[in-house]
C-alpha cells in the first residue's frame, strides 16, 4: 500500500498536469476558431480557382506546347506525394492519421509498379514516414518558427514542387493532408494537381442542351501560364490551413479528454488517500486502546 505522502504527492502532480491540459485546451479553442474561419474563407476561391483553370484547361490540353503544370510529363510511373501535416504533437491520432493514410497511398501505389516520392511539409508526418520510407523523401519543409503560416510559405511549398516538375522528378503529384469536417472530424485526403483533373464531356452535359461559349483575352495558354503557378500555390496554402484548423481541433479535443481522465483519476487517488488515512487512524487507535487495556 502507497504512503500518504507518495499519494499527496501524486495528487498534486496530477492536479498541475490537469491545469496544463485545461490551459491547452483553451488556447487551442482561441486558435481553432481563427483557423476554421481562414481555412472556410479559402475554400471558395480556391474551388473556383479550381474549376476556371480546368475549363480553361480543357481548350490548351491537347496542344503539343501545353504547361506541364496542367498536363504533366505525359507518363504515369513516378507520383510525388506532398505530404501535410502538424508540426507540434499533443494533438490525439491527428498526425498519425495523416500518416497512416498516406503509408496506405504509397503501397498502393508501389503494388501497381509505380515508383514514390515524398515531400514531407511538418515535422510530424516526415517523422511517423521517415520510419519505412525514409528512402522516398525528396524534401521537407517545416514552419514551427511561425505563429502564421502565410501564402507565401505555400508559395515556397509550390516552388519547389515546380522545380522537381522542371527537372522531371516526377510525373503526377498530390497532395495528401487532413481535410477539416469539424471539430471532432478531420478526414485524409489525397488531391491530385498535376496533371490538373479536366472535365470530360459526358451525356449528361451534351443533353442539357447548349453551353456558353467564353473569349479571353489575352489567349487561354497566356492566362494559364501566369495562373497555373498561382493555383498550385492556392491549392496547397488551402491544404495548409485546412490542416492548421484540423490540428487546433483535434487538440482541444485531445486536451478536453485529458482533463477529464485527470479528474477521474485525482478522484480515485482522493478516495485512495482518505482510506489510507482512515485506515492509519484506525491501526493507531487499536494499538492506544491496546496499550492501555496492558497497563
Amino acid at each position: 500500500m502507497a504512503s500518504l505522502k507518495s499519494l499527496r504527492m501524486r495528487i498534486n502532480s496530477v492536479k498541475s498536469t490537469r491545469k496544463i491540459t485545461q490551459a491547452m485546451k483553451m488556447v487551442a479553442a482561441a486558435k481553432l476558431r481563427r483557423a476554421q474561419s481562414r481555412a472556410e474563407a479559402a475554400r471558395p476561391y480556391a474551388e473556383r480557382m479550381e474549376r476556371m483553370l480546368a475549363s480553361l484547361g480543357t481548350a490548351v490540353a491537347g496542344q503539343p506546347d501545353a504547361p506541364r503544370l496542367l498536363v504533366g510529363t505525359g507518363g504515369d510511373a513516378v507520383h510525388l506525394l506532398v505530404v501535410i501535416s502538424g508540426d507540434r504533437g499533443l494533438a490525439g491520432a491527428f498526425n498519425t492519421n495523416v500518416g497512416r493514410f498516406a503509408r496506405l497511398r504509397i503501397r498502393e501505389l508501389e503494388s501497381h509498379g509505380k515508383t514514390v516520392k515524398i515531400l514531407a511539409v511538418g515535422r510530424k508526418g516526415a517523422t511517423y514516414l521517415k520510419r519505412e520510407f525514409a528512402s522516398r523523401f525528396v524534401g521537407e519543409m517545416s514552419f514551427a518558427g511561425k505563429k502564421v503560416v502565410g501564402f507565401d510559405d505555400a508559395a515556397e511549398v509550390a516552388a519547389k514542387v515546380t522545380e522537381l516538375l522542371d527537372e522531371g522528378a516526377f510525373d503526377v503529384c498530390s497532395l495528401v493532408y487532413n481535410r477539416f469536417r469539424n471539430v471532432i472530424s478531420q478526414v485524409p485526403t489525397a488531391q491530385q494537381m498535376i496533371p490538373a483533373a479536366l472535365p470530360e464531356a459526358d451525356e449528361t452535359s451534351q443533353a442539357a442542351g447548349p453551353q456558353a461559349l467564353y473569349e479571353y483575352e489575352p489567349a487561354e495558354d497566356q492566362i494559364l501560364a501566369a495562373l497555373l503557378p498561382q493555383n498550385l500555390a492556392v491549392q496547397i496554402y488551402r491544404a495548409i490551413l485546412e490542416t492548421s484548423a484540423g490540428f487546433y481541433g483535434s487538440q482541444m479535443t485531445a486536451m478536453d479528454n485529458a482533463t477529464r481522465n485527470a479528474g477521474e483519476m485525482i478522484n480515485k487517488l482522493t478516495l485512495n488517500y482518505n482510506r489510507t488515512r482512515q485506515a492509519n487512524i484506525t491501526r493507531e487507535l487499536i494499538e492506544i486502546i491496546s496499550g492501555a487495556e496492558a497497563l
